[in-house]
């Protein structure tokens, strides 16, 4: 669960703001995204092998 402490004369704006950045930082809707629809293991597996081929393909890039 996250939640912030408003300070005191803390403008709404701003702790909404850090409710946001701490929300994000979190991961919560990232993980609620990956737990709405089922993937099966072989597609799993085949997103990650393509992530990787690009990870790599990233770092050489770097490199060079």
């Amino acid at each position: 669960m996250v939640g912030i402490t408003i300070q005191e004369n803390e403008s709404i704006d701003k702790a909404l703001k850090r409710f946001k950045k701490k929300y994000e930082r979190s991961g919560v809707l990232k993980e609620f995204k990956k737990r709405t629809f089922f993937l099966k293991p072989s597609i799993k597996k085949r997103m990650q092998k393509i992530k990787a081929v690009r990870r790599a393909q990233r770092t050489d890039m770097i490199s060079e």
